[in-house]
């Protein structure tokens, strides 16, 4: 039986995957799907969050040892979690079957700029500074990370339940941004399998940061042409699709 393990960004938690874990069952029936969240996220809002995306890898994976997995786990992660991801691929190699990292950036092959778009900085700054009600909150992550609008009205009160019930704190989400922004990933590829997936319409992060990081491992890429950042949320059947694809074989 597979194991999944499945990690979020910056600030956001288990539940903000939505149905996707119930999607990935459904692909992969018996596969035991764990979604564990970042200290400072979501169950773990009352903690502290590590301020190095190696902290971060260390707390998550002495969670998924608590969970007693048995043999070596699929990661699939988006954004920060994905350099957690990568980070664990490195240091653990033989604890992970496979990586795939979704709409993810890191040095060293990509500039501050293309990392965080320029266009984002006073919004993300004004929202950390003196942020507005979870309603405006929610609805401006929405605006900056999700490009499918047909259901955007409940997402956003789904996001907004979540923020009232677990709230992330200003000092945490300032911790985790100063740990993706100074992360630094080796230049050599992980030893485990790893895929790239990345939003042509990501308007968070250039969409030319996963193209540099596929690059720079020689490993596959795969680019959705409309979604954004939150590729999971936008088309969740894609990734499915397009993880299932890979894993049978089918890889550049």
């Amino acid at each position: 039986m597979s194991t999944w393990v499945l990690l979020r960004g910056l600030t956001r938690e288990a539940a903000h995957w939505g149905n996707f874990p119930d999607r990935l069952r459904q692909q992969w029936p018996g596969a035991r799907i764990l979604a564990p969240d970042l200290p400072g996220n979501g169950r773990r809002c009352g903690d502290r969050s590590p301020a190095t995306v190696a902290g971060l890898a260390a707390a998550v994976r002495a969670d998924i040892a608590r969970e007693r997995v048995q043999g070596p786990v699929h990661l699939l992660a988006m954004s920060l979690g994905a350099m957690v991801a990568t980070e664990w691929a490195h240091t653990a190699p033989h604890e992970v079957a496979a990586s795939v990292l979704i709409n993810t950036s890191m040095r060293p092959f990509s500039p501050f700029h293309h990392r965080l778009q320029v266009h984002n900085y006073a919004r993300i700054a004004a929202l950390l500074r003196s942020p507005p009600s979870a309603l405006k909150t929610e609805q401006a992550i929405f605006d900056m990370t999700c490009n499918h609008r047909e259901h955007r009205g409940a997402t956003v009160q789904q996001w907004v339940a979540i923020r009232q019930l677990r709230p992330v704190s200003r000092g945490n989400a300032l911790r985790q941004l100063a740990a993706a922004a100074r992360y630094r990933a080796p230049r050599q590829a992980p030893l485990p399998p790893t895929l790239v997936l990345g939003s042509t319409g990501d308007r968070l992060v250039d969409p030319r940061c996963s193209p540099a990081i596929a690059q720079a491992w020689a490993c596959p890429l795969r680019m959705h042409p409309s979604a954004g950042h939150d590729l999971p949320h936008d088309d969740p059947q894609w990734v499915i699709e397009r993880v299932r694809d890979w894993l049978d074989g089918c890889v550049d």
